[in-house]
């Protein structure tokens, strides 16, 4: 690995200096009471969320919004959270949300100077290569992903190697030394149009085997797959998507393209979390089922109150690492700083903003 997470300050440590040359004070914890001014504060956000945290928990979680609202802004901080985050934190702190492609496109566009990434690791990669001259911190340096875990550069040579003259295309879901491998990067929501954009006849498609799958079904191209897989995606079924039409006709199934295509073909809708979010938004169907990680229903129910959610609650533990008791450490210590060697990530970053270019 060629990125480092930054470990929390000692007690002892009155200031910290980031690698771009930021220097911030540790600040003391804030107290956290439930006052009625909390309540006032975050009202509009507890009525986002209501459906989904129940009135007797939200005293918890108002004084830690209401905390680190304020010190993102001292901080000059920005929180871009993925779609799979709690609704606390998606509705809650963030100032930018979305699926791997959007938050890529808006960590390009931040105005803070420093940028908080409540996803997993390679999300705060991507973050950071993208924004070399800014702070990118995540509040847990153990937040990772089964998919970036499965593959390293080395294999990506030894593809290239197998299949001579065969560009690579990246799911985005991948490090840094993966990222500075390839041709191009995608995502859920742009493979296909990735893939076909290269003009080749065939090419090479790391680390999904399920997504390289889905997309080999949708292009003329062909497509080299890895035995890469999702953890939380790979568990469902297509005898788990008859088993929940049997038992409810009226439900709407909506797949995400990391499950295998079989799940993808007996589900009614297929795409990525924002493509999803847009299905539901769009055709307004009176209830849904999602089958991704369990966190996206919660977070749609706010922007689709027609719908109503079933959900199969797979979730994903990486994701689930990010609380708001870390964010606001986080905020204090300014600790967890994700930090990526230059070389590698001037690499990387051609890959991402190819990416980000086909759209």
């Amino acid at each position: 690995m060629n990125s480092v997470v930054r470990p929390p300050l000692s007690p002892s440590s009155a200031t910290v200096t980031l690698s771009t040359g930021q220097m911030f004070e540790r600040l003391p914890r804030p107290d956290l009471a439930w006052t009625p001014e909390i309540a006032a504060e975050t009202a509009p956000v507890y009525e986002k969320v209501r459906t989904v945290i129940p009135a007797i928990e939200w005293p918890v979680y108002a004084p830690l919004v209401s905390a680190i609202n304020r010190l993102k802004r001292q901080r000059g901080a920005v929180i871009l959270a993925h779609n799979y985050q709690t609704p606390e934190i998606f509705h809650g702190v963030a100032d930018i949300v979305g699926d791997s492609l959007q938050l890529a496109r808006e960590a390009t566009r931040a105005k803070g100077d420093v940028i908080i990434q409540c996803g997993v690791h390679f999300m705060a990669e991507t973050s950071k290569i993208l924004n070399m001259d800014k702070a990118v911190l995540i509040p847990d340096g153990e937040a990772g992903c089964s998919l970036a875990a499965s593959i390293t550069a080395a294999d990506v040579r030894r593809l290239k190697a197998l299949h001579p003259g065969a560009p690579v295309v990246a799911y985005v879901n991948t490090s840094a030394d993966v990222k500075a491998e390839v041709d191009i990067c995608c995502t859920s929501s742009n493979a296909v149009k990735v893939v076909e954009s290269l003009g080749v006849p065939k090419v090479i498609m790391v680390p999904d085997e399920y997504l390289a799958r889905n997309v080999a079904a949708k292009t003329r191209v062909e497509i080299v797959t890895f035995a890469g897989r999702c953890e939380v995606h790979e568990r469902f079924t297509a005898e788990d998507v008859a088993a929940w039409k049997a038992d409810d006709p009226d439900v709407t199934i909506i797949a995400h393209p990391e499950c295998s295509p079989e799940v993808v073909a007996a589900s009614d809708f297929a795409g990525s979390t924002a493509h999803m979010i847009d299905f539901v938004k769009r055709r307004k169907p009176r209830k849904a089922l999602l089958v991704t990680e369990c966190s996206m229903a919660d977070n749609v129910t706010a922007e689709a109150p027609e719908t109503t959610f079933v959900k199969p609650c797979n979730l994903c533990p990486h994701m689930k690492r990010i609380t708001l008791e870390k964010i606001l450490a986080t905020l204090l210590d300014m600790s967890g700083e994700v930090t990526v060697d230059p070389a590698v990530a001037d690499r990387a970053r051609r890959s991402v903003e190819r990416m980000i270019a086909v759209g």
